[in-house]
């Protein structure tokens, strides 16, 4: 059976999404087995996921709208794009690649570790069950608190937690936008002039929605977080 759809301006093909929470879950029979862990299918990872997934199609059938006897050279400009997460610390707009994302989820209380003092290292946090490293992001960067108003901090704020080679860390972000869509064209250089941490880090900037976006280095940050965990 073929799992993708075929998109109307084009022939490629987009995976479809299970929305288990329809069928098993609790807008559905409530037959799932994950529901006795996660009590709601917003808590579940797999809805997180699918959360994601729709998030980044958006982005490419935003892209590929109006396609005609074009969309064939449009498809292989196609390769040349990769997926980022964009989010704001401060008032910095950054981003990582969504390949790294394993979910998106409301603050959660951050338990300090003792004999510990790292501003990077927070503690850890309780995330379905599984306890996670928290750091600070900001304090690796080196960004200054968001100057918003305590009632909009909270309302935007959101803890990510992502994943590499094996290693689950989660951070807290302002704000975040969702994924977008990069080609290597759009990526401009670094400023020499920049001296802040945060420009140590990111190995290009683009332009969104008038805000320099720094697209982080994750080689050399993930790098310094396991000097900071060690």
């Amino acid at each position: 059976m073929n799992n993708a759809a075929k998109h109307p301006a084009g022939d490629i093909a987009m995976p479809v999404i299970d929305d288990c929470w329809n069928r098993i879950g609790v807008r559905g029979d409530g037959s799932c087995e994950k529901l006795a862990q996660h009590i709601d299918c917003r808590n579940c990872p797999v809805h997180a996921r699918a959360a994601a997934e729709l998030l980044d199609r958006l982005q490419v059938e935003q892209m590929t709208d109006g396609w005609s006897e074009q969309a064939e050279p449009a498809q292989e400009q196609s390769a040349d794009l990769t997926s980022w997460l964009l989010f704001r610390i401060g008032e910095e707009w950054l981003a990582l690649p969504t390949a790294l994302l394993e979910e998106i989820t409301e603050l959660r209380g951050i338990h300090g570790l003792p004999h510990r003092k790292n501003a990077v290292v927070l503690g850890i946090a309780n995330i379905r069950g599984a306890l996670v490293t928290c750091i600070s992001l900001a304090a690796m960067l080196g960004i200054a608190a968001d100057g918003a108003t305590a009632a909009r901090q909270e309302l935007l704020r959101r803890m990510l937690i992502v994943r590499r080679n094996g290693q689950t860390t989660a951070f807290t972000a302002d704000e975040v936008h969702g994924t977008l869509r990069v080609a290597v064209s759009e990526q401009q250089p670094v400023p020499t002039t920049l001296t802040r941490a945060a420009g140590h880090f990111t190995y290009a900037l683009i332009q969104w929605n008038g805000h320099s976006v720094g697209l982080l280095d994750q080689e050399l940050l993930f790098h310094t977080l396991d000097r900071s965990l060690a």
